[in-house]
């Protein structure tokens, strides 16, 4: 035992390490007892001071010893019962207090109730949960997901149908009994009706329901959040998803060719690979439950940020993580991802991310509690800066827009697409743009002609009518303006 601790002394506090100089301060060493057993266990060792980390030792040891299985009995809900240890070291007595994840979570302080009374660990902090993190707390006891919950008041047919077979298509034949196999729709008093997974993979008005279930996506110039240079929000679904913010993390690297093989290979200036799990890991492992917390994708020139909502499970951290220990928060969301080999093998990824950085030899990704939501953090071999548009002159511009008129058939087509090389953007904000003072039945008409001819497509295509719909180039789109471009 005094081994161990000599070796954990050495050691910053963290998520399941503290210090304490002694017990004169007991609610704080309850509130972290608590945080202990309701997130992944931990050790408090009493009698070394927190800075300095040099061993005090404690005095009358046995009283003390007795005095802390009081404050633990007397003041933790439901009742826990740690290791309380006396051992010694460097001729000090000192107190080991070791706390395993316990099964009958949310534990709480007595005096602050069950509503109130409830913290989890964050790094070397101590969190008061709120009302969602209490239920999910509750949630891992029983053994059910949220996403495996009912949606009493929805119908099958809020589900796409058609959506689903689309993602399914490329694996195999998509059939109405897949929607109960997959829990995406269960029974519920005598009816089937669609599950929280169900409605976050294919619900028709999925946005009604978990507002916050999308994905942020913004490239900033530097290395911090002072200056966003683009930026897009993925309504898709989440299979589909996953795909647009890959299109968007390409649409801001850069690409060169190896021909060392015997056809040209493309190869990135970003770690795809890594990336792409990343993101899979962040959307499967994302706490729907939590209110205003997208995942986000964060592009800086040094390092590619992916973030989603909720902290670890109980009883997961990020060595364990490392180690290759899962657990699943969204069964549904992660048996329909592996039906669509989007996931090889449960515990997999993350081992596979840091694989793939130490072959790439490029800087190991780093995972961080931040708040009440996990980093992963990419970083890159080599900055990438901003690729801002080539500067032309305002004869050159008039020049480009004639061009993109005959080809187009339409000046506002053409004045269109060159907008929207500046970005995605609504009808309304074109129309702006344009000068005008609201959307024209000819402004409808010549988006729907770009639509059709390729050029252009939706950010939310499932949904033609959103409120949030919004319009962005595609690859043919981009393609025929730097095409014109070349001939200025």
């Amino acid at each position: 035992m005094g081994q161990l601790v000599s070796q954990l002394v050495t050691m910053p506090e963290g998520k399941t390490l503290e210090f304490k100089r002694d017990i004169s301060s007991p609610k704080n060493i309850i509130k972290t007892l608590v945080a202990f057993a309701n997130t992944a266990g931990g050790r408090l060792l009493i009698g070394i001071e927190d800075d300095t980390r040099k061993i005090l030792g404690v005095d009358e040891p046995l009283d003390e010893e007795e005095r802390l299985c009081n404050l633990i009995a007397d003041n933790i809900e439901p009742h826990l019962v740690p290791n309380v240890e006396l051992f010694s070291l460097e001729d000090k007595t000192l107190l080991s207090v070791e706390v395993y994840p316990s099964g009958l979570r949310p534990h709480w302080i007595r005096k602050e109730g069950p509503d109130e009374g409830v913290y989890v660990r964050l790094g070397s902090t101590n969190r008061k949960a709120d009302r969602e993190l209490i239920a999910e707390l509750k949630r891992t006891t029983s053994g059910i997901s949220f996403d495996e919950q009912p949606l009493p008041d929805r119908i099958v047919d809020d589900l796409d149908f058609e959506a689903a077979s689309a993602c399914f298509e490329r694996h195999r034949k998509f059939v109405k009994k897949d929607l109960e196999s997959l829990r995406l729709v269960v029974p519920h008093q005598g009816h089937l009706v669609p599950t929280v997974g169900g409605m976050l993979l294919f619900g028709n008005d999925r946005d009604t329901i978990f507002p916050d279930s999308w994905i942020q996506c913004g490239r900033f110039i530097g290395k911090d959040k002072a200056d966003i240079f683009d930026h897009i929000d993925i309504h898709e679904h989440l299979p589909v998803a996953v795909e647009r913010v890959m299109e968007f993390l390409k649409k801001h690297a850069m690409r060169g060719a190896d021909f060392s093989e015997f056809r040209r290979k493309d190869v990135w200036s970003i770690p795809l690979t890594i990336l792409r799990e990343a993101v899979i890991n962040a959307v499967v492992h994302a706490d729907y439950s939590q209110r205003g917390a997208p995942v986000r994708v964060a592009f800086f020139d040094d390092r590619i940020e992916i973030e989603n909502p909720g902290i670890l499970l109980p009883g997961l951290t990020v060595e364990d993580m490392l180690q290759g220990v899962s657990k699943i928060r969204n069964h549904v969301i992660a048996r329909v991802f592996r039906e669509l080999d989007l996931i090889e093998q449960w515990g997999s990824g993350v081992r596979r991310m840091f694989s793939e950085a130490e072959a790439l030899g490029i800087p190991q990704p780093e995972i961080i509690e931040v708040g009440m939501r996990v980093r992963l953090i990419v970083y890159l071999v080599e900055s990438i800066r901003v690729q801002t548009p080539t500067q032309i002159t305002a004869e050159d511009e008039t020049r480009l827009k004639s061009r993109l008129k005959s080809r187009l058939k339409s000046e506002l087509a053409a004045k269109v697409v060159f907008l929207m090389a500046e970005g995605q953007a609504s009808k309304a904000e074109l129309a702006q743009g344009l000068g005008h003072k609201s959307v024209s039945g000819e402004l409808h008409k010549q988006v729907k002609n770009l639509l059709e001819l390729g050029y252009i497509e939706m950010t939310i295509p499932d949904k033609p009518r959103s409120s949030k719909q919004e319009y962005r180039l595609t690859a043919e789109g981009k393609a025929v303006l730097t095409e014109e471009e070349r001939e200025v």
